[in-house]
């Protein structure tokens, strides 16, 4: 029998997001999208962490061969700087999986040496072709302010 009982624990000190990433060019390595145009900057002000795991979905080429994680001043990609990187893989399968993370304090040392505010953060990918998907999961962690449904369902 379900339990009755409503608890949260993850899902309260966590914000996980995912996003479906279709790449429009296999030249260079992107912001995560979710679908072709939406960008996914998200604020870091109040987690302690923010971590990446980037799976290849849908395969037209060699799929994906990087991941990264980039910081920046706005929401908008202003002065994105690379806080942490794959380096080149090869993720050739569907169902082949990336993960990368870094700290708020990695983030605030790049940032103070480079003269920026970086405070947003998002996914980079890189694939090899231009009709690779890639499925994304966001988690920005150790909230500040732990709530109830930080991290909720997502129906459109």
């Amino acid at each position: 029998m379900a339990s009755a009982q409503a608890s949260q624990k993850l899902f309260a000190r966590a914000k996980i997001e995912m996003f479906y990433h279709m790449t429009t060019s296999n030249a260079t390595e992107q912001s995560v999208k979710a679908g072709a145009t939406t960008t996914t900057w998200k604020d870091m002000r109040d987690y302690e962490g923010f971590a990446v795991l980037a799976m290849t979905a849908l395969l037209s080429g060699t799929g994906l061969v990087e991941v990264s994680i980039y910081a920046a001043d706005d929401d908008s990609g202003t002065n994105a700087t690379e806080i942490k990187t794959s380096g080149a893989v090869l993720a050739n399968a569907v169902g082949d999986y990336i993960v990368e993370e870094c700290t708020a304090e990695e983030i605030a040392q790049i940032s103070e040496a480079a003269g920026f505010n970086l405070r947003y953060v998002a996914a980079y990918v890189d694939c090899q072709h231009n009709d690779d998907e890639v499925a994304v999961t966001y988690i920005r962690h150790g909230a500040k302010f732990p709530q109830a449904d930080l991290t909720a369902d997502m129906i459109s």
